[in-house]
């Protein structure tokens, strides 16, 4: 396994990010998702990274069950805050003081920790001034319930003022979390550049575009039995954008490309998403082991320039590039 820094700061996180949205307490039963983390583990991988609102607390206390034992200086763990948890409540959202300060300590009940290496604002929040979120932030950091901060889904412009008050404050944003893939490439333009600039890593999800880049979705034929398009908690919603007959047949032009690397279809997609250099981590779900083990193999993989050229060409214009989608799925709280 290879690690890279997060971010300019010296945190170091394993390439490969091991996540559970849409699994633990949802899709896996508890024993398979207490499995999948003992493939991470036992496939060098030290970081992971959930959220308060998977499977609204119960991903965090499967994870924190999972990890349970494990030598604590040797992980990074990495947890969100904004979307509603609890009974929904009217303070139970968003990234004001209080939401903040109540679900930081919820968060390392849960997860049977002291602190986070990493405590990221899952969205920018329009309803709090960010002056009030990044003084909630600074005290939890200041306090050592977090190391370092970070955030998911954020713009260029979010990203560099959340930056400027994070410094005068004395603290480090040194991540973005957006989604990235070969399909879904919205941060190229204006994320990425901003994030260079400020010493911001990208902490990339879904960089098998929710499975489609497997290449087991085949143009004309019904979803596979058991797959995220057939998963009625969250995952076909989430998928639904890619699930047309252009974008599948591209996708199967991709397969020839992997098989001559050696690669597996999913293994070429993560190593794709790690050939960017803002990129430090690429986070990967799993339902079973195995698929821990086989996607952690991308781990290492050098692209050159040619094979990313061809990938180009085979994708064409089909990738979503308007960097206006940047927050993606809608931000906003119901």
């Amino acid at each position: 396994m290879e690690h890279r820094h997060l971010g300019r700061s010296g945190l170091k996180i394993s390439e490969i990010i091991y996540g559970n949205w849409l699994t633990h307490a949802s899709q896996v039963e508890d024993d398979r998702a207490r499995a999948c983390v003992r493939a991470a583990l036992d496939s060098g991988i030290s970081t992971f990274d959930t959220a308060d609102t998977y499977a609204n607390t119960a991903a965090e206390v499967v994870l924190g069950e999972a990890l349970k034992g494990e030598r604590r200086e040797s992980l990074e763990i990495l947890t969100k805050v904004y979307f509603p948890t609890g009974p929904k409540g009217h303070n139970d959202t968003g990234l004001s003081r209080k939401h903040i300060r109540e679900s930081i300590d919820a968060s390392l009940r849960r997860l049977q920790t002291d602190y986070v290496d990493l405590y990221q604002a899952h969205r920018y929040d329009d309803a709090t001034p960010l002056e009030e979120t990044m003084q909630a932030f600074a005290d939890v950091v200041h306090s050592g319930k977090a190391l370092y901060i970070g955030v998911s889904e954020w713009n260029a412009d979010q990203l560099r003022a959340g930056h400027q008050l994070a410094r005068e404050l004395g603290i480090q944003l040194i991540s973005n979390q957006p989604q990235y893939s070969m399909l879904w490439r919205v941060i190229e333009e204006r994320v990425v550049p901003t994030s260079r600039e400020l010493g911001i890593s990208q902490i990339v999800w879904s960089p098998v575009a929710q499975g489609i880049l497997t290449g087991k979705y085949t143009p004309g034929a019904e979803a596979p039995e058991g797959s995220r398009a057939r998963d009625e908690k969250g995952g076909a919603d989430m998928i639904k954008r890619f699930l047309n007959d252009e974008v599948l047949t591209a996708v199967q032009g991709l397969l020839p490309i992997a098989e001559e690397l050696g690669l597996t279809p999913a293994q070429l997609a993560v190593a794709w998403v790690l050939s960017n250099d803002n990129v430090a981590g690429a986070i990967i779900g799993a339902s079973r082991p195995e698929q821990v083990t086989e996607n952690v193999k991308a781990a290492g993989v050098t692209l050159d320039a040619d094979v990313k050229a061809r990938i180009d060409e085979v994708l064409g214009d089909l990738p979503e590039t308007d960097p206006t989608k940047t927050q993606s799925p809608a931000h906003r709280l119901a």
